[in-house]
């Protein structure tokens, strides 16, 4: 008995023992903000936040990968308390809903077989990637619809999902179910800073505009009467609507499937229609916002670009000033076009619709006499954006009789050599000198800085040495003279103090290895300064004593805009996606504007720029149609010229009125990638 007693005992000693050491080594810690959150959270495990349930959520909040407000099945009290925990205030987050992407279902579309499979979107795909001879139509199966946790989706009467906006909480749930990507979260924000793929059903038209209108979708409006909605639909990717419907090339109209038939639709002349009318009314429609992000962006030049890249900066929530050398906002819309093509009251009216989007407006304020980067950076301002435009603007203003100096130490090259014979044209050096470009005009370039006392001189070239453009002889003579040749190479970052340019930061074009030079100055080797984002490069102490008047050293960093990819050829200055005089077209600069606002968006919150793996290109291979059968033939209805003009200004046209507007508007196809309105049919291929 008593040993009996002893085993047990020695037994249950040896098991605590154990039991105690397993406790220190697999002990499991339990963060205190996480325990605090997932008490807080309503427990409903509904996954609407994106998340298996409330304690994933939870741990995800304190990991900084979800917000406070980020539970769809709790109201405003959960998320302060939330915010309590974390330590962080509450503000005002962006509504995001699901939207689809597609406008023809099963009934409509022309089918390759038909499907008696599982009634699952998913495993439709499987087979052959659906029965739709589009690749990219909505299977239609509903998979969405069951994914959704709120009531807010349906299949509508044309065999594709509805959104009730008003239940939908943008958990993106649907966004995850569906295999073809036609249904997926939007808010402002994401509208702005999106790039078409080739998984987007973007109809010819849309893919021709250099601003990515939704061509199909605002002529639709206009068929039903719903102008003040078709306008919006321009004005999401458009701030000059008005101004473009009189004076854009058109290169839609080029793309339109109409072509192939008779004659295009008369998109641009459908545009004008619509923003006369409500230009006619004094009735403006401000497209939608998204909230203030407390963020404060200068843009330097008042032209197109700059415009464009306030307009959409405001919409994304900040708060946008444009700083304009002249008197006048416009650019080359201003000066260089005639006026029986653009009445500036037709300008006038499109600029003070940007205005009204909460745009800052400051006028004669020139870059490097009344302000400069470091400056504006000290005002407050997080980021500065440089858009002062090409040669081109420079001669439509008259201002070729002096040299800019948009940003510390930098210059143009053609600045320099004409400073040479012109006493007005003054182009300040220092001792460290980095030119960006080639030419032959760089031996005499090199001996214009040898005259000004420059000792150290680097050339950046994106050439290889054997097609750089200074013959052997040449080459070897700048050499002898100390100057140093980088081949392959980019410019992608300048760095600098106060009013002085200290640094700039070049990248290898066949390895992306990046190396830094000290500089002073920078000249640049094409008719226009570079497109750089400036930002803050000091510590927030530096910048809080600088906003509080405060003398401080303010360190900061010029950008080059995101590119799309193409191995590290498009790294750097000057590449073939920099404009290096004026952009090609208004609309092109326009979307300029877009870009830099989506650019300068993400720099400021420092968040890597998503890179779709697909975007639509020049050689991208997309479903399209080649042939069209039973389409019956109408006339383009055409606008009248008025002649004579009566007085100087007055437009050579009134555009349409109501009657052909609505004629031309029935012309339009409401195409997709493969399909358009029932009715006609089509013979398709891949090209």
């Amino acid at each position: 008995m008593l040993q009996s007693i002893l085993i047990m005992g020695g037994l249950g000693i040896a098991m605590g023992a154990v039991l105690a050491i397993a406790s220190k080594a697999f002990y499991v810690y339990e963060d205190p903000k996480v325990v605090a959150i997932g008490e807080v959270l309503p427990g409903a495990n509904c996954g609407g936040c994106g998340y298996p349930g409330c304690s994933a959520n939870a741990e995800a909040i304190v990991k900084g990968e979800s917000g406070v407000n980020s539970c769809v099945a709790a109201g405003d009290e959960v998320a302060v308390a939330i915010a309590g925990i974390m330590g962080v205030s509450v503000s005002d987050s962006e509504p995001e809903f699901a939207s689809p992407g597609c406008d023809y279902g099963n009934d409509d579309a022309d089918l390759d077989y038909e499907y008696m499979g599982i009634t699952d979107c998913r495993a439709a795909v499987m087979l052959f990637g659906g029965m739709k001879t589009c690749r990219i139509g909505c299977i239609g199966l509903g998979t969405c619809v069951r994914a959704c946790m709120f009531g807010a989706l349906s299949i509508g009467s044309k065999g594709l999902p509805e959104v009730d906006q008003e239940k939908c909480t943008g958990c993106g749930a649907c966004e995850r179910a569906c295999p073809k990507h036609i249904i997926r979260l939007t808010s402002v924000t994401r509208r702005i800073i999106r790039e078409y793929t080739v998984e987007d059903c973007v109809t010819p038209c849309q893919r021709a505009c250099p601003t990515g209108i939704d061509i199909k979708k605002y002529i639709r409006l206009i068929k039903e009467g719903d102008y003040a909605a078709s306008v919006q639909v321009i004005k999401e990717r458009n701030p000059f609507p008005t101004v473009i419907s009189r004076i854009c090339p058109a290169p839609c109209e080029t793309r339109c499937r109409r072509l192939l038939t008779d004659e295009s639709v008369a998109i641009n002349h459908l545009k004008r229609f619509v923003c006369d009318y409500e230009m006619n009314r004094n009735d403006r429609s401000l497209p939608y916002k998204a909230p203030l992000s407390g963020k404060k962006i200068a843009i330097i030049g008042g032209g197109v670009e700059g415009l464009s890249a306030a307009f959409f900066s405001a919409r994304l929530g900040h708060e946008a000033s444009v700083f304009e050398a002249t008197q006048s906002l416009g650019g080359v819309l201003r000066r260089a076009i005639d006026r029986k093509r653009l009445p500036m009251e037709i300008l006038e009216w499109d600029i003070e619709g940007i205005r009204q989007m909460g745009v800052d407006i400051h006028t004669q304020t020139r870059a490097g006499r009344d302000f400069t980067i470091d400056s504006l950076l000290a005002q407050g301002f997080d980021a500065v954006f440089t858009a002062t435009g090409g040669w081109d603007s420079k001669l439509a203003r008259g201002d070729i009789g002096m040299a800019d100096n948009v940003f510390p130490g930098a210059f143009l090259l053609i600045d320099l050599l004409r400073s040479k014979t012109s006493s007005s044209i003054e182009v300040s050096t220092g001792k460290n000198i980095v030119i960006a470009g080639s030419g032959r005009m760089l031996t005499e370039a090199v001996n214009i800085l040898k005259d000004k006392g420059a000792e150290n001189i680097i050339i950046v070239s994106r050439r290889s040495s054997a097609d750089f453009s200074l013959d052997r002889t040449a080459t070897q003579e700048m050499t002898q003279k100390g100057v140093q040749i980088i081949h392959n190479a980019g410019i992608t970052k300048v760095a600098g103090e106060n009013e002085k340019l200290v640094c700039i930061e070049y990248t290898s074009l066949d390895t992306g290895e990046k190396h830094v030079v000290e500089a002073d100055t920078l000249l640049i080797g094409s008719g226009r300064f570079p497109e750089l984002v400036f930002i803050p490069a000091c510590s927030s102490d530096t910048h809080e004593n600088a906003e509080s008047g405060e003398s401080c050293d303010m360190a900061w960093e010029g950008r080059e805009l995101h590119k799309k990819p193409d191995s590290n050829r498009e790294l750097g200055l000057l590449s073939d996606q920099d404009p290096t005089s004026e952009y090609p077209s208004v609309v092109a600069a326009i979307n300029g504007g877009r870009k830099a606002a989506a650019a300068i968006h993400h720099i400021i919150y420092d968040i890597a720029f998503p890179e779709p793996s697909k975007l639509i290109t020049d050689n991208s291979v997309i479903q399209d149609v080649f042939v069209m059968d039973d389409v019956p033939s109408s006339a383009r209805n055409m606008i009248q010229s008025l002649h004579p003009v009566k007085k100087p200004g007055e437009e050579f046209s009134s555009g349409f009125i109501l009657k052909q507007a609505e004629a031309e508007a029935g012309r339009c196809l409401q195409c997709g990638l493969l399909c358009y309105e029932r009715n006609h049919k089509i013979t398709q291929d891949t090209i």
